[in-house]
Protein backbone atom coordinates (compact mmCIF):
# COMPACT_ATOMS: atom_id res chain seq x y z
CA UNK A 1 0.00 0.00 0.00
CA UNK A 2 1.14 3.24 -0.99
CA UNK A 3 1.02 4.73 2.39
CA UNK A 4 3.93 3.09 3.70
CA UNK A 5 6.36 4.74 1.21
CA UNK A 6 8.39 7.26 2.61
CA UNK A 7 7.23 10.52 2.92
CA UNK A 8 7.78 12.67 -0.21
CA UNK A 9 9.91 15.41 0.04
CA UNK A 10 12.09 18.02 -2.38
CA UNK A 11 10.53 20.92 -4.49
CA UNK A 12 7.13 20.40 -5.62
CA UNK A 13 6.07 18.81 -9.40
CA UNK A 14 2.89 20.93 -10.11
CA UNK A 15 1.85 24.00 -6.93
CA UNK A 16 -1.09 26.04 -7.12
CA UNK A 17 -1.39 29.50 -5.18
CA UNK A 18 -4.51 30.79 -4.47
CA UNK A 19 -5.93 29.78 -7.64
CA UNK A 20 -9.48 30.48 -8.34
CA UNK A 21 -11.84 29.60 -11.33
CA UNK A 22 -14.56 31.24 -12.20
CA UNK A 23 -17.41 30.71 -15.04
CA UNK A 24 -19.73 32.58 -16.43
CA UNK A 25 -23.07 31.41 -17.78
CA UNK A 26 -25.67 33.56 -19.74
CA UNK A 27 -29.11 34.26 -17.75
CA UNK A 28 -32.31 35.14 -18.56
CA UNK A 29 -31.29 38.52 -20.01
CA UNK A 30 -29.22 38.91 -23.20
CA UNK A 31 -26.28 40.42 -20.98
CA UNK A 32 -27.17 39.02 -17.46
CA UNK A 33 -24.51 36.33 -16.39
CA UNK A 34 -24.19 34.36 -13.76
CA UNK A 35 -20.62 32.89 -12.00
CA UNK A 36 -20.03 30.07 -10.94
CA UNK A 37 -17.42 29.67 -8.71
CA UNK A 38 -15.76 26.42 -9.55
CA UNK A 39 -12.37 26.79 -7.76
CA UNK A 40 -11.85 29.51 -5.19
CA UNK A 41 -8.13 29.44 -3.41
CA UNK A 42 -6.71 26.42 -4.12
CA UNK A 43 -3.86 26.01 -2.34
CA UNK A 44 -1.72 22.03 -3.39
CA UNK A 45 1.61 21.10 -4.01
CA UNK A 46 1.95 17.54 -5.54
CA UNK A 47 5.96 15.91 -4.82
CA UNK A 48 7.50 13.40 -6.42
CA UNK A 49 6.13 9.90 -6.20
CA UNK A 50 3.69 10.67 -4.13
CA UNK A 51 -0.29 10.00 -4.66
CA UNK A 52 -3.13 12.49 -3.67
CA UNK A 53 -6.57 11.25 -4.21
CA UNK A 54 -9.36 13.70 -4.02
CA UNK A 55 -12.65 13.17 -2.70
CA UNK A 56 -15.32 15.75 -2.69
CA UNK A 57 -19.35 15.43 -3.81
CA UNK A 58 -20.38 15.68 -7.39
CA UNK A 59 -19.66 19.58 -8.63
CA UNK A 60 -16.88 20.58 -5.87
CA UNK A 61 -14.73 21.34 -8.13
CA UNK A 62 -12.61 17.61 -8.32
CA UNK A 63 -12.49 17.90 -12.21
CA UNK A 64 -11.72 21.59 -12.59
CA UNK A 65 -8.92 20.98 -10.45
CA UNK A 66 -7.69 18.21 -12.31
CA UNK A 67 -7.69 20.39 -15.47
CA UNK A 68 -6.20 23.24 -13.99
CA UNK A 69 -3.25 20.57 -13.08
CA UNK A 70 -2.09 19.50 -16.42
CA UNK A 71 -2.81 22.89 -18.21
CA UNK A 72 -6.62 22.77 -19.59
CA UNK A 73 -8.07 25.24 -17.95
CA UNK A 74 -6.53 28.55 -17.30
CA UNK A 75 -7.35 30.45 -14.06
CA UNK A 76 -9.22 33.60 -13.25
CA UNK A 77 -6.68 34.38 -10.61
CA UNK A 78 -3.41 32.93 -8.93
CA UNK A 79 -0.77 30.76 -10.30
CA UNK A 80 -0.16 26.96 -11.46
CA UNK A 81 3.25 26.86 -11.06
CA UNK A 82 5.39 23.63 -12.75
CA UNK A 83 8.88 22.63 -11.92
CA UNK A 84 9.21 26.03 -10.11
CA UNK A 85 7.74 27.95 -13.07
CA UNK A 86 4.45 30.30 -13.98
CA UNK A 87 3.22 28.51 -16.65
CA UNK A 88 0.50 30.87 -17.54
CA UNK A 89 2.74 33.76 -18.06
CA UNK A 90 4.65 31.95 -21.18
CA UNK A 91 4.27 31.45 -24.62
CA UNK A 92 1.56 28.60 -25.34
CA UNK A 93 3.91 26.79 -27.38
CA UNK A 94 6.18 26.98 -24.28
CA UNK A 95 3.41 26.17 -21.72
CA UNK A 96 2.53 23.48 -23.97
CA UNK A 97 6.07 22.15 -24.04
CA UNK A 98 6.53 22.28 -20.26
CA UNK A 99 3.34 20.73 -19.11
CA UNK A 100 3.42 18.00 -21.94
CA UNK A 101 7.13 16.77 -21.12
CA UNK A 102 5.98 16.63 -17.43
CA UNK A 103 2.50 15.69 -16.56
CA UNK A 104 0.21 13.49 -18.38
CA UNK A 105 -3.69 13.05 -17.74
CA UNK A 106 -6.53 9.98 -17.58
CA UNK A 107 -9.75 10.99 -18.55
CA UNK A 108 -12.96 9.87 -17.27
CA UNK A 109 -14.22 8.14 -20.36
CA UNK A 110 -11.91 7.04 -22.75
CA UNK A 111 -14.76 6.59 -25.53
CA UNK A 112 -14.70 10.29 -25.50
CA UNK A 113 -11.45 11.54 -24.86
CA UNK A 114 -10.08 9.09 -27.69
CA UNK A 115 -10.19 9.61 -31.26
CA UNK A 116 -12.49 7.76 -32.95
CA UNK A 117 -10.82 7.90 -36.55
CA UNK A 118 -7.55 7.41 -35.55
CA UNK A 119 -6.12 3.41 -34.88
CA UNK A 120 -4.31 3.01 -31.90
CA UNK A 121 -0.68 3.36 -33.06
CA UNK A 122 -1.58 6.98 -34.50
CA UNK A 123 -3.33 7.70 -31.19
CA UNK A 124 0.11 6.90 -29.14
CA UNK A 125 2.20 8.07 -31.40
CA UNK A 126 0.35 11.52 -31.45
CA UNK A 127 2.03 13.21 -28.96
CA UNK A 128 5.62 12.08 -30.16
CA UNK A 129 4.95 13.85 -33.29
CA UNK A 130 3.37 17.10 -31.68
CA UNK A 131 6.95 17.36 -29.61
CA UNK A 132 9.24 15.58 -32.00
CA UNK A 133 10.51 13.45 -29.72
CA UNK A 134 13.29 11.37 -31.68
CA UNK A 135 13.40 9.79 -35.72
CA UNK A 136 10.50 8.42 -37.27
CA UNK A 137 11.81 4.87 -36.55
CA UNK A 138 12.32 5.70 -32.46
CA UNK A 139 8.71 6.82 -32.31
CA UNK A 140 7.38 3.70 -33.56
CA UNK A 141 9.54 1.84 -30.96
CA UNK A 142 8.13 4.10 -28.90
CA UNK A 143 4.82 3.02 -29.35
CA UNK A 144 5.69 -0.36 -29.44
CA UNK A 145 7.03 -0.23 -26.01
CA UNK A 146 4.04 1.47 -24.73
CA UNK A 147 1.51 -1.04 -25.63
CA UNK A 148 3.91 -3.69 -24.22
CA UNK A 149 3.83 -1.35 -21.05
CA UNK A 150 0.01 -1.41 -20.47
CA UNK A 151 -0.63 -4.78 -21.40
CA UNK A 152 -1.97 -4.45 -25.24
CA UNK A 153 -1.11 -7.14 -27.79
CA UNK A 154 1.01 -5.65 -31.03
CA UNK A 155 -3.06 -6.39 -33.09
CA UNK A 156 -4.28 -3.61 -31.38
CA UNK A 157 -2.12 -1.02 -33.12
CA UNK A 158 -4.25 -1.23 -36.60
CA UNK A 159 -7.50 -0.86 -35.22
CA UNK A 160 -10.38 1.87 -34.06
CA UNK A 161 -11.06 2.74 -30.26
CA UNK A 162 -14.46 1.72 -31.17
CA UNK A 163 -13.86 -1.80 -31.94
CA UNK A 164 -11.65 -2.29 -28.45
CA UNK A 165 -13.69 -2.82 -24.96
CA UNK A 166 -13.78 -0.75 -22.39
CA UNK A 167 -10.69 -1.37 -20.60
CA UNK A 168 -8.74 -2.13 -23.95
CA UNK A 169 -9.44 1.88 -24.55
CA UNK A 170 -8.40 3.02 -20.93
CA UNK A 171 -5.20 1.06 -21.91
CA UNK A 172 -4.74 3.10 -24.65
CA UNK A 173 -5.71 6.15 -22.90
CA UNK A 174 -3.03 5.34 -20.13
CA UNK A 175 -0.29 4.79 -22.25
CA UNK A 176 -1.15 7.96 -24.67
CA UNK A 177 -0.70 9.92 -20.79
CA UNK A 178 2.73 7.97 -20.49
CA UNK A 179 4.12 8.77 -24.19
CA UNK A 180 6.30 11.76 -22.91
CA UNK A 181 7.79 10.25 -19.36
CA UNK A 182 5.71 11.95 -17.50
CA UNK A 183 6.94 12.87 -14.03
CA UNK A 184 3.11 13.17 -13.17
CA UNK A 185 -0.11 11.07 -14.36
CA UNK A 186 -3.67 13.20 -13.35
CA UNK A 187 -6.40 9.88 -13.04
CA UNK A 188 -10.00 12.15 -13.25
CA UNK A 189 -12.46 9.20 -12.41
CA UNK A 190 -10.23 6.65 -14.42
CA UNK A 191 -12.45 3.48 -13.67
CA UNK A 192 -16.14 5.14 -13.05
CA UNK A 193 -17.27 4.69 -16.91
CA UNK A 194 -15.99 0.97 -16.67
CA UNK A 195 -17.65 -2.56 -16.12
CA UNK A 196 -17.27 -3.32 -12.47
CA UNK A 197 -15.01 -6.53 -13.81
CA UNK A 198 -12.23 -4.34 -14.85
CA UNK A 199 -12.38 -1.64 -12.78
CA UNK A 200 -9.95 -3.66 -10.45
CA UNK A 201 -7.46 -4.33 -13.66
CA UNK A 202 -7.21 -0.71 -14.77
CA UNK A 203 -6.70 0.08 -10.69
CA UNK A 204 -3.93 -2.11 -10.90
CA UNK A 205 -2.55 -1.46 -13.87
CA UNK A 206 -2.26 2.45 -12.83
CA UNK A 207 -0.61 1.43 -9.39
CA UNK A 208 1.89 -0.57 -10.94
CA UNK A 209 3.13 1.61 -13.78
CA UNK A 210 3.18 4.11 -10.91
CA UNK A 211 5.84 2.07 -8.87
CA UNK A 212 7.89 0.90 -11.87
CA UNK A 213 7.83 4.60 -13.25
CA UNK A 214 8.18 6.59 -10.02
CA UNK A 215 5.56 8.50 -11.28
CA UNK A 216 3.69 11.29 -9.02
CA UNK A 217 -0.32 10.41 -9.17
CA UNK A 218 -3.30 12.75 -8.54
CA UNK A 219 -6.15 10.51 -7.97
CA UNK A 220 -9.45 11.50 -8.08
CA UNK A 221 -12.39 9.72 -7.61
CA UNK A 222 -16.28 8.75 -6.28
CA UNK A 223 -14.49 5.80 -4.62
CA UNK A 224 -13.39 6.66 -1.03
CA UNK A 225 -12.10 3.34 -0.08
CA UNK A 226 -10.21 2.67 -3.31
CA UNK A 227 -8.71 6.60 -2.71
CA UNK A 228 -8.38 5.69 0.93
CA UNK A 229 -5.80 2.10 -0.29
CA UNK A 230 -4.04 4.25 -2.86
CA UNK A 231 -2.69 7.74 -1.45
CA UNK A 232 -0.69 9.03 0.43
CA UNK A 233 -2.69 12.36 1.07
CA UNK A 234 -6.76 12.98 0.67
CA UNK A 235 -7.65 15.83 -0.25
CA UNK A 236 -11.51 16.70 0.85
CA UNK A 237 -13.43 19.45 -1.33
CA UNK A 238 -16.51 21.23 -1.07
CA UNK A 239 -17.86 23.73 -3.24
CA UNK A 240 -15.01 24.35 -4.86
CA UNK A 241 -12.51 24.97 -1.99
CA UNK A 242 -9.77 22.60 -0.36
CA UNK A 243 -11.48 21.83 3.17
CA UNK A 244 -9.06 19.45 4.59
CA UNK A 245 -5.85 17.83 3.34
CA UNK A 246 -5.18 14.45 5.83
CA UNK A 247 -2.83 12.09 5.52
CA UNK A 248 -4.25 8.76 4.12
CA UNK A 249 -2.82 6.81 7.01
CA UNK A 250 -5.00 8.04 9.65
CA UNK A 251 -8.18 8.29 7.66
CA UNK A 252 -10.85 8.28 8.77
CA UNK A 253 -10.83 9.60 12.09
CA UNK A 254 -7.69 11.61 11.69
CA UNK A 255 -9.64 14.08 9.95
CA UNK A 256 -10.96 16.68 11.79
CA UNK A 257 -13.47 18.94 9.26
CA UNK A 258 -16.77 17.66 9.82
CA UNK A 259 -17.64 17.71 6.23
CA UNK A 260 -14.51 14.90 5.54
CA UNK A 261 -16.17 12.98 8.21
CA UNK A 262 -19.57 13.36 7.00
CA UNK A 263 -18.51 11.66 3.70
CA UNK A 264 -16.53 8.50 5.03
CA UNK A 265 -19.20 7.47 7.43
CA UNK A 266 -21.33 7.74 4.29
CA UNK A 267 -19.23 5.09 2.43
CA UNK A 268 -20.40 1.42 2.22
CA UNK A 269 -17.98 -0.85 4.03
CA UNK A 270 -18.15 -4.79 4.35
CA UNK A 271 -17.81 -5.45 7.48
CA UNK A 272 -20.07 -2.23 9.01
CA UNK A 273 -23.26 -1.24 8.20
CA UNK A 274 -23.64 2.21 7.08
CA UNK A 275 -24.48 4.80 10.01
CA UNK A 276 -23.32 8.11 8.24
CA UNK A 277 -23.18 11.39 10.37
CA UNK A 278 -26.67 13.56 8.99
CA UNK A 279 -26.39 16.64 7.86
CA UNK A 280 -29.37 19.20 7.30
CA UNK A 281 -29.81 22.69 5.61
CA UNK A 282 -29.68 23.36 1.99
CA UNK A 283 -26.77 22.77 -0.43
CA UNK A 284 -25.55 25.80 -1.53
CA UNK A 285 -25.03 27.04 -5.13
CA UNK A 286 -21.75 27.79 -6.57
CA UNK A 287 -22.95 30.76 -8.29
CA UNK A 288 -24.16 32.19 -4.81
CA UNK A 289 -21.96 30.70 -2.05
CA UNK A 290 -21.99 31.28 1.57
CA UNK A 291 -20.37 33.66 3.49
CA UNK A 292 -17.65 32.15 5.94
CA UNK A 293 -16.75 28.68 5.51
CA UNK A 294 -18.96 26.93 2.88
CA UNK A 295 -20.20 23.68 4.84
CA UNK A 296 -21.75 26.01 7.50
CA UNK A 297 -25.04 25.74 5.87
CA UNK A 298 -25.05 21.88 6.24
CA UNK A 299 -23.37 21.83 9.27
CA UNK A 300 -24.54 20.60 12.86
CA UNK A 301 -21.08 21.97 14.44
CA UNK A 302 -21.89 25.80 12.99
CA UNK A 303 -22.15 28.92 14.85
CA UNK A 304 -22.36 32.20 14.28
CA UNK A 305 -18.36 32.95 13.44
CA UNK A 306 -18.62 30.19 11.02
CA UNK A 307 -20.85 32.51 8.79
CA UNK A 308 -18.74 35.72 9.78
CA UNK A 309 -15.33 34.89 8.12
CA UNK A 310 -13.41 31.75 6.16
CA UNK A 311 -11.92 29.73 8.82
CA UNK A 312 -7.62 30.05 8.54
CA UNK A 313 -6.09 26.76 7.74
CA UNK A 314 -4.98 25.09 10.87
CA UNK A 315 -2.14 22.63 10.39
CA UNK A 316 -1.16 19.67 12.84
CA UNK A 317 0.21 16.04 12.55
CA UNK A 318 -2.13 13.09 13.19
CA UNK A 319 -0.32 10.01 15.46
CA UNK A 320 3.03 10.75 13.94
CA UNK A 321 1.60 9.96 9.67
CA UNK A 322 2.43 13.47 8.24
CA UNK A 323 1.51 16.99 8.01
CA UNK A 324 -2.69 17.39 8.07
CA UNK A 325 -4.27 20.99 6.78
CA UNK A 326 -7.95 21.62 7.59
CA UNK A 327 -10.37 24.90 7.62
CA UNK A 328 -12.16 24.70 10.17
CA UNK A 329 -13.97 27.02 13.02
CA UNK A 330 -15.12 23.71 15.35
CA UNK A 331 -12.81 20.76 14.17
CA UNK A 332 -13.50 17.00 15.00
CA UNK A 333 -10.85 15.98 17.79
CA UNK A 334 -8.86 13.42 16.32
CA UNK A 335 -9.45 9.92 17.08
CA UNK A 336 -13.18 10.46 17.57
CA UNK A 337 -15.35 7.75 16.26
CA UNK A 338 -17.88 7.62 13.44
CA UNK A 339 -20.42 6.55 16.33
CA UNK A 340 -19.67 9.35 18.77
CA UNK A 341 -20.09 11.75 16.06
CA UNK A 342 -23.78 10.44 14.68
CA UNK A 343 -24.74 10.56 18.29
CA UNK A 344 -23.43 14.19 18.59
CA UNK A 345 -24.47 15.70 15.40
CA UNK A 346 -28.19 14.10 15.82
CA UNK A 347 -28.42 15.56 19.51
CA UNK A 348 -27.39 18.94 18.09
CA UNK A 349 -29.53 18.70 14.89
CA UNK A 350 -33.02 17.54 17.92
CA UNK A 351 -31.62 20.67 19.83
CA UNK A 352 -31.91 23.22 16.80
CA UNK A 353 -34.89 22.03 16.03
CA UNK A 354 -36.56 22.62 18.88
CA UNK A 355 -35.32 26.33 19.68
CA UNK A 356 -37.51 29.15 19.22
CA UNK A 357 -37.40 30.58 16.55
CA UNK A 358 -36.06 33.85 17.53
CA UNK A 359 -33.00 31.77 18.89
CA UNK A 360 -32.26 30.05 16.11
CA UNK A 361 -32.06 34.26 14.24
Amino acid sequence: MSSLKEKPSGEPIVELRDVHVVHRTRGGGLFDRDRVYALTGAELAIRAGETVGVVGESGCGKSTMAKVLVGLQKPTDGEVRIAGKDVWTMSAAERRRLIGARVGMVFQDPSTSLNRRMPVRQILRDPLDVHRRGSSAERDRRVTELMQLVGLPASVGDVLPSQLSGGQRQRVAIARALALDPVLLIADEPTSALDVSVRAQILNLLLELQQRLDLAMVFVSHDIQTVKRISDRIVTMYLGRLVEQTPAASMPEGAQHPYTRALFSATPGLLAPIDPIPLVGPVPSATRPPSGCPFRTRCWKATEVCAERLPEPTSGNVNGSGTHLFRCHHPVPAGTSDAELVELARREIHTAEHQPAEERS
